[in-house]
């Protein structure tokens, strides 16, 4: 007690101020993607944003923890292609999104992480600097 004050740090309580029937927060795997995507003005960056937020949860399709199993993968891969080609990207991004996608295709973690990087390097003047940071720490992961 401080000035006749209990102190408020001290007080431990075990009670929730959370309603019973409260959801728990949505997290987001890539929030500075999703971020920027929502912020972006329409045209190149905020596609290329879009762009790369889907190939990152591809690519994360591919982690050690959560692999989706190879048929999955190549379903998803392929509808991100055909999802990908409706997209007005810039010229010198299309090529390195669509050679990420690809090589989810396969087993090789390295060979994504690689394609991802180059990936980010390219489209690193479109995308801002958390999001080109959240693409390279997934390339780290999956080597």
């Amino acid at each position: 007690m401080k000035n006749g004050r209990k102190d408020l740090k001290a007080v431990h309580c075990g009670v929730s101020f959370a309603p019973p029937y409260a959801l728990a927060p949505t997290t987001f795997r890539f929030r500075a993607l999703a971020a920027l995507a929502g912020r972006a003005p329409l045209g190149g960056g905020r596609e290329t944003a879009l762009a790369s937020y889907v190939v990152a949860r591809l690519a994360a399709g591919c982690l050690a923890g959560s692999a989706l199993p190879l048929e999955d993968r190549t379903n998803r891969a392929a509808a991100a292609r055909t999802w990908l080609a409706s997209l007005a990207l810039p010229v010198p991004v299309r090529a390195p999104l669509v050679k990420v996608i690809e090589s989810t295709r396969h087993d090789s973690r390295p060979a994504v992480a690689v394609a991802l990087v180059t990936a980010a390097d390219i489209a690193a003047s479109y995308l801002d600097d958390p999001a080109v940071a959240e693409l390279r720490a997934l390339a780290a992961q999956l080597t």
